[in-house]
């Protein structure tokens, strides 16, 4: 059996400091204190408000072939799944690909307009890892997040690349990049600035 050829990254937005959300995050507010309103537009002004600076780094994001997320990042809704519930995007979602998503409590796949169908995975981080690389065959798997579900890998060993979208603002506090993730050799492959934001990529050497 082959190993497969594909990467696995992790590609997300943080704060100076190393913030991807603050604390007291809702339904209503699914970033929290975020220095905004709740919803992430500061810490993602880049993607939204300045979308043709940044438009090779909006693409990388969706070019993955699978995907994992934890459930904080599909949704507030906690514990059993006992209301419908399919993702902050809508009925189209973004990924136009499998997306595994971490949880402790079982449901059978979503499947959504555009390609995209959400699977529920119990039994761990290494397990969503071996069927996200089973779906995206050759391709790509993302860590989309949130740090928390990024943590879990950096801390196993098992991402390839870190891509960091740095936004010029301090949060203080909140989930936090690199929490209980023990030192890591990078090697810095890129960067780019625009007006919102330094890309940085790195290949994660160990």
């Amino acid at each position: 059996m082959t190993e497969p050829t594909g990467r696995v990254i992790c590609d997300i937005t943080i704060s100076v400091d190393g913030y991807s959300a603050g604390l007291n995050q809702t339904e209503e507010r699914p970033f929290g204190d975020d220095g905004g309103d709740g919803t992430g537009g500061r810490l993602h002004a880049w993607m939204f408000d300045t979308p043709d600076e940044n438009r090779a780094e909006i693409a990388q994001l969706a070019a993955a072939k699978a995907f994992i997320m934890g459930r904080n990042m599909f949704g507030p809704v906690r514990g059993e799944w006992n209301r419908p519930w399919n993702g902050w995007w809508g009925d189209d979602p973004p990924f136009h690909a499998p997306v595994f998503v971490l949880t402790h409590h079982a449901r059978d796949p979503q499947p959504m307009d555009g390609g995209t169908t959400f699977h529920f995975v119990t039994d761990g981080i290494a397990s969503a890892l071996a069927q996200a690389r089973a779906a995206a065959d050759d391709g790509d798997v993302a860590i989309q997040g949130g740090a928390t579900t990024v943590n879990q890998y950096l801390a196993a060993g098992l991402v390839d690349e870190l891509r960091l979208h740095i936004t010029p603002f301090t949060l203080g506090t909140g989930t936090r990049l690199f929490e209980g993730v023990p030192p890591l050799n990078l090697e810095q492959v890129r960067s780019r600035s625009t007006s919102l934001v330094t890309h940085v990529t790195y290949r994660v050497l160990s």
